[in-house]
């Protein structure tokens, strides 16, 4: 309250405002240190002209620059999660039905929704159901509620930690090689061998990981038949959604990669049997049997922002130390699959899966969501518009036209720290149902 006394008696506490809620929300911003100038420039002559605009950090409210930390984890940052869950949503959604620099045609083309799941690695709990939607009993002879002990070994003493932890490790490659192998499903279907398939059409894909309650990574993807040129040209006559969803159960099948030989013990992983694959359509994804663009597109941004804490219990930072385990709160199960992978990671064969560094991910390091070059826009597009649009609605605010000529940027920032001022905290909590930064996502 001391420090807010003193902003309110320099008068500064409207701007402080103005400038915490140019955060949208984050509560773990990054702090900055240093300047920004921008100068017009005569296209014609090169000659650069007077100054523009000038952001000094010590003349802000706040005595620094403050920019949201982008996590897209919403156990580290709420804001900035959901500002990531929407783009997703709007880069999905654009291989969908267009918009975003994307063809409106796309809507015409063949579109699959499609989820890979993990093999098996010994009994868990779970909670059936039957061909009538009831639930049955849990092979330990129980009804499970929706609690902690759904994707648990039966028994943690036989159950596969190692394969499960190498598996995760690895499924970043699995999936690079069953793209490899569905391109080459398709065309043998098309009749075409993979040279001439480039010529005829073109695979584009968007996809999320999502990590299953006992901790094994699966993937959900969005598939697309395109023409020649991708989203732009009309896919040929041959390429329907029945062909794709063939082609993507046959790639699944033959999909494998090697692992490492541990003890004597060579792995090998391939996808899990369980393989669904629907048609994407206009009816409503709820009823089961067809998917809208708009549900497909909302359903897959929702794990974008997810990781394996949500589902298993486990951490949403990287340990330093495997001691850090005995003082955390999280789920045996977890703590049994960060130690394997900690375990692991000591080995020299295993460098190059870095799994001490990944443990808190139970071993998968990759992206959580990819896409193909042309399925759609990209993130960092969708982040340079939003950028642009801050940076035109501040000169328009400050009586300053935005220049058609050249723009000479000059900056130089020092990274300060991290997180708010208790003064800050607060301010930025009074301000938290203004900044409206919970909700759908908006077209």
């Amino acid at each position: 309250m001391a420090e807010l006394g003193q902003l309110a008696s320099l008068g500064t506490l409207p701007a402080l405002a103005r400038q915490l809620s140019g955060l949208g929300g984050c509560a773990r911003p990054v702090r900055l240190d240093g300047y920004r100038t921008e100068h017009r420039v005569d296209l014609a002559t090169g000659e650069i002209g007077p100054v523009l605009h000038h952001l000094d950090s010590t003349t802000l409210p706040a005595g620094r620059l403050l920019v949201p930390c982008k996590n897209r984890r919403a156990t580290r940052c709420t804001a900035c999660a959901e500002t990531y869950r929407r783009d997703t949503y709007h880069l999905i959604t654009a291989g969908l039905r267009g918009g975003k620099g994307t063809s409106e045609h796309v809507a015409t083309h063949p579109r699959v929704f499609a989820t890979f799941t993990a093999p098996g690695f010994g009994p868990v709990h779970n909670r059936p159901t039957d061909s009538r939607g009831g639930v049955r009993p849990c092979r330990c002879g129980l009804h499970h509620q929706e609690d902690d002990v759904l994707g648990t070994p039966l028994d943690p003493d036989t159950y596969d930690y190692e394969a499960a932890v190498l598996w995760n490790a690895h499924a970043g490659a699995l999936w690079r090689r069953f793209s490899i192998y569905l391109r080459r499903e398709v065309a043998k279907r098309a009749g075409l061998t993979q040279r001439a398939f480039r010529d005829h059409a073109r695979l584009s894909f968007a996809k999320v990981a999502e990590y299953q309650k006992r901790g094994a990574v699966h993937f959900h993807a969005v598939m697309r038949l395109d023409g020649p040129e991708g989203g732009s040209t009309p896919p040929p006559a041959w390429a329907t959604p029945e062909l794709l969803a063939d082609a993507i159960h046959a790639a699944a099948a033959l999909a494998s990669v090697d692992g490492p030989v541990i003890d004597g013990r060579a792995y090998s992983f391939a996808f899990g049997r369980q393989l669904d694959v629907r048609t994407i359509r206009g009816a409503d994804f709820d009823s089961g049997t067809e998917l809208t663009e708009r549900a497909v597109a909302a359903y897959i941004a929702k794990y974008a922002t997810k990781g394996a804490e949500t589902a298993t219990g486990t951490l949403d930072r990287p340990l330093r130390l495997l001691a850090e385990l005995g003082h955390l709160r999280i789920s045996e199960h977890a703590r049994r699959m960060i130690r394997t992978a900690w375990t692991l990671g000591a080995r020299p064969e295993l460098e190059e899966l870095r799994l001490r560094a990944w443990a808190h991910m139970l071993g998968f390091r990759g992206h959580f969501s990819t896409k193909s070059r042309r399925y759609s826009t990209t993130l960092g597009a969708l982040r340079d518009a939003r950028a642009e649009w801050r940076r035109t609605e501040a000169l328009t605010a400050l009586g300053i036209e935005c220049p058609e000529e050249t723009t000479l940027v000059l900056s130089h920032w020092i990274f300060a720290g991290t997180g708010l001022t208790p003064g800050e905290a607060w301010f930025v909590a009074s301000l938290a149902p203004a900044l409206g930064t919970k909700g759908e996502p908006t077209p």
